[in-house]
């Protein structure tokens, strides 16, 4: 509290909250051991120092994906894309969890194999997905790197 105050702004850019339900573990364990001290609360404030910095990390690396989305649309704001590739392109912006394939991109947008395959190889073509050189099975699928001049 006295840190927001200190700050001089009711406007906050990261979350204090967040992180410490983020690390509550190592909350409880560094405050149960100062309360059971001599009152010297030195290695509370470090894990609160740390918890800071983690809180800020964490804003800073949710801002870097932001503009890399937006980056990203505004790099292909005259690109044709259909809403199922809108779809699957937003949510490899936020956090996709494991690998993109056919099945997936099928199942995420309620489509045939077909339809998923044809939205992918289309995608492929304007340069916006690559095959990953992983082996296996299931051909999979990520974005690829790109700049915005």
């Amino acid at each position: 509290m006295l840190l927001a105050r200190a700050e001089g702004s009711g406007e906050r850019f990261y979350s204090m909250s967040s992180q410490i339900l983020e690390e509550r573990k190592q909350y409880y364990d560094v405050l149960q051991k100062v309360q059971h001290s001599s009152n010297d609360i030195t290695e509370w404030l470090n894990w609160f120092l740390h918890c800071l910095k983690n809180a800020i990390l964490a804003t800073e690396n949710t801002t870097q994906q932001i503009l890399r989305k937006a980056e990203f649309w505004k790099l292909h704001e005259k690109t044709t894309i259909n809403e199922r590739q809108r779809k699957v392109l937003n949510l490899l912006f936020d956090n996709f969890k494991g690998k993109l394939q056919s099945s997936k991109w099928a199942k995420i947008n309620k489509s045939s194999s077909d339809t998923a395959l044809r939205d992918i190889k289309d995608l492929v073509e304007k340069g916006i997905l690559k095959q990953t050189n992983e082996g296996g099975r299931s051909v999979n699928y990520e974005l690829v790197d790109f700049k915005l001049n």
